[in-house]
This record gives C-alpha cells, sequence and structure tokens, in this order.
C-alpha cells in the first residue's frame, strides 16, 4: 500500500505561532538587558554608551526581529483573505525594519564619534552595512515588481523565487552579524559567568531558534 504523501506533511502554522512567541522573548531581553544592566537609552547623553545602546536596539528589534515578522506575514495572515493584505503588512513591516536599521546605524556612527572610536574596522560593521545595504535594494526591487502597477505578471512570477531567496539569505546574514555582535560586547565586557552574561548568551540562542522559525515558515506548507 503505497504511504499518503499527506501524511508526511507538516504546517507551517506551529512555527509561525513559535516565532511570535520568540519575537516577544527576545525584545523582552534586549529591554531588560538595556535598562537594567546598561544604563539605559539616550541620543544625547555624557554617559556615551547609553547612545549605544540603541544600536543593540533597532538592529535587534527593529530591524531582524521585524523583518522575520513581515517574512512570516505571508503565512500569519489567513490565505483566504485578500493577498493585498499581506502584501501590505509585509512591505509596511519592511518598510520599518529598513528605517530602524539606518537608525541603528546612525547611532554607532554617532556613539565612535563622540568615543573617538574608530569606524568599520570588524567584520561584524562590514557584514551589518552589506546587510542594509543589501536589504535596501531588495525592497527597492519589491516594490517596483510586486507593487508598482507598471509591473507586467509574467515578470513577478518569475522574479517571486528570487525574491524570497534573497530575503532569506539577508535575514540569515542578519541574524549571524548580530550574534557576532553580541559575541563582540560580551567580550569586551568581560561577562564570563554573570546574570548578564546569561541574558546575552539567550537573546543570541533565541536569535537563532527565531531564524529557524522564519525558515521554516516559509519552506513549509499554510495550515487552515
Amino acid at each position: 500500500m503505497a504511504p499518503n504523501s499527506r501524511s508526511y506533511q507538516v504546517s507551517a502554522t506551529p512555527f509561525t505561532v513559535f516565532g511570535h512567541l520568540l519575537f516577544i522573548a527576545v525584545a523582552t531581553l534586549v529591554f531588560v538587558w538595556l535598562l537594567k544592566f546598561r544604563e539605559g537609552l539616550a541620543f544625547e547623553s555624557a554617559n556615551k554608551f547609553k547612545i549605544f545602546n540603541l544600536h543593540p536596539l533597532l538592529m535587534v528589534i527593529g530591524f531582524i526581529l521585524t523583518v522575520g515578522e513581515a517574512i512570516m506575514a505571508y503565512k500569519t495572515i489567513p490565505g483566504r483573505r485578500d493577498v493585498q493584505v499581506q502584501r501590505v503588512v509585509h512591505l509596511t513591516l519592511q518598510t520599518i525594519a529598513l528605517g530602524s536599521g539606518i537608525l541603528g546605524i546612525v547611532s554607532v556612527f554617532k556613539f565612535q564619534d563622540e568615543a573617538e572610536i574608530p569606524d568599520m574596522f570588524t567584520l561584524h560593521s562590514w557584514l551589518g552595512m552589506i546587510a542594509i545595504c543589501l536589504f535596501g535594494l531588495q525592497l527597492l526591487l519589491g516594490f517596483f515588481s510586486f507593487v508598482f502597477p507598471g509591473a507586467e505578471s509574467y515578470s513577478r512570477a518569475g522574479y517571486t523565487p528570487w525574491h524570497i531567496f534573497g530575503g532569506l539569505v539577508i535575514f540569515f546574514l542578519a541574524i549571524a552579524t548580530a550574534e557576532m555582535g553580541l559575541l563582540l560586547k560580551f567580550l569586551r565586557l568581560g561577562l564570563f559567568r554573570s546574570q548578564e552574561a546569561l541574558i546575552v548568551n539567550f537573546i543570541g540562542l533565541l536569535l537563532f531558534l527565531f531564524a529557524v522559525a522564519v525558515g521554516l515558515s516559509v519552506v513549509l506548507t499554510r495550515g487552515y
């Protein structure tokens, strides 16, 4: 008797739900870390580290987590609704993510300039700048391919798999860059065995799991 192929199918729904829960967990840990252990947030302050703290806040929550939610929007919003709703939510979240990413880069440049620290000398900074630039290009191409009214339907169909692939590559690049940034901060602070060290490590671990959840939400079928 031939096996039923449907019995091997796994729904994306549990992973999107898991991704949403991880969003909340990571965001909470980031706020606890920056507000309780890292002296808070400020764009103008005599304490330059408060300016720096805007960088992980905007890059992790504003950029990475928001991009992940934008990717999962097509599986989060019920498929029987107008696909335009999914597209609008996706584009809106991506635009918010790009704005947050740009502000995150501005904040770290401001911190380094005021603290007289050289810019762009680590692999973390290189990969981060590449990720933001590629993301901006991806958003621009996506807008003219899927939103701009002059785009032909056949060109949209041909570009769709490349858009999905490119989006995932950029998202995973951002995750890897964030993990590298957390490691650099861990070592520079000399945390080792402490409560703050546990929080930083859990942020990195949960970001990895968030990346897995987002990736699975893309490759698996929608559950109804």
